[in-house]
């Protein structure tokens, strides 16, 4: 197999698993459609040493997250329009749904970086090793922005930790209204 045909087998073969990665990060089909192209484009013509140095896949996932990053920074922060959305009666959504839109609202309120580390931490199941792997950083790095990035979601998203019955972190203090 010529590493065209390598490269076409494993965009078929990956394209659904890097698009879930990327709307994680994005939280727009779209965004994420885009910047799994642009992940791919960016690799393509690195593909017949990345076949023969080994596995691919941590190179195509670790050019994945810092495009997202690196397309963060240049981009001034745009609104996500949660809050604007009409209040709708729904039957009875099922709680796997529901509590998916929390996860994808949650996730959008986080910096990119958080949301990077929380995504190839919780959705990705990478080690911290790993994770600082991809990004580019210390592990001390990957645990503090785990550490923050699991505060801002106490905060921001609280219906988060009641339905995965979620400890407290030692030494918080929870605030009773």
């Amino acid at each position: 197999m010529d590493a065209e045909e390598s490269f076409l087998a494993y965009v078929r073969g990956r394209t659904v698993a890097l698009s879930r990665i990327a709307y994680l990060l994005t939280g727009d089909q779209h965004a994420a459609e885009d910047l799994v192209q642009e992940a791919l484009l960016s690799v393509v013509g690195r593909w017949p040493r990345l076949v023969r140095n080994g596995d691919p896949d941590a190179y195509v996932r670790k050019t994945l997250y810092h495009r997202y990053i690196s397309d963060r920074r240049r981009r001034l922060p745009q609104p996500f329009p949660t809050a604007n959305l009409p209040q709708r009666v729904m039957a009875d959504p099922a709680p796997a749904v529901a509590r998916g839109v929390v996860v994808r609202a949650a996730l959008a309120r986080l910096p990119p970086r958080q949301r990077a580390v929380l995504v190839l931490r919780y959705f990705e199941d990478l080690t911290e090793v790993q994770t600082a792997e991809v990004l580019g950083c210390r592990v001390g790095t990957v645990k503090s922005q785990t550490r923050d990035a699991l505060a801002r979601l106490r905060v921001i998203a609280p219906d988060l930790a009641i339905a995965a019955d979620l400890p407290e972190p030692v030494g918080s203090v929870s605030e009773v209204p």
